[in-house]
């Protein structure tokens, strides 16, 4: 991929895998804004998160759209982005592209027990461990066919930085590469 032809760039994966955290430092090193994902969700989804109640598809099928609108909008806006979003599943994947070139995933993995780990460690957010079990199972992993760069989670977070700036060819202002 020719540098610079990356405008959005999505960071999905489970709750607790560190979506927020990598998308805060990729943005503070490439230059781009961030965005969470989270921050689209309708009042009636948070709720039901908080209360310890699983999503359908069909709650989330307007957060979806509202993100796909808002990356529409910073794409449009010559703005390039990194939005923080689980997207577990291929067709909500396929809704957040909806056939942009410009926009590349990164997939955040790592061992469920690491994940529960930092989510009992978190405090502040709406979405409770005891749906981890529930996002793992919802999960489909990438396919080939998706282009997605998928980084394991269990690394220092300046090395997960490095990994993704490499591979996507990105901005980096620290002027630093992972060798």
């Amino acid at each position: 991929m020719a540098s610079g032809t990356v405008r959005i760039i999505i960071v999905m994966g489970v709750s607790g895998s560190g979506k927020t955290t990598i998308s805060q430092a990729l943005a503070a090193r490439s230059g781009f804004t961030e965005i969470d994902g989270d921050d689209f969700h309708p009042a009636a989804n948070i709720e039901k998160m908080k209360a310890g109640i699983p999503l359908t598809d069909r709650d989330r099928m307007p957060w979806l759209h509202a993100i796909a609108d808002a990356i529409d909008s910073y794409a449009e806006n010559n703005t390039p982005t990194i939005i923080a979003c689980s997207a577990l599943k291929r067709a909500y994947r396929d809704i957040l592209v909806h056939g942009r070139k410009d926009i590349r995933i990164v997939h955040l993995k790592g061992p469920a027990d690491l994940i529960a780990q930092r989510l009992t460690q978190r405090g502040g957010h709406f979405m409770p461990p005891r749906l981890l079990d529930s996002q793992i199972e919802t999960l489909e992993p990438p396919q080939p066919g998706e282009h997605i760069l998928t980084v394991d989670i269990d690394a220092p977070v300046d090395r997960i930085v490095d990994e993704i700036i490499t591979a996507l060819h990105l901005p980096d202002k620290a002027g630093v590469r992972a060798s």
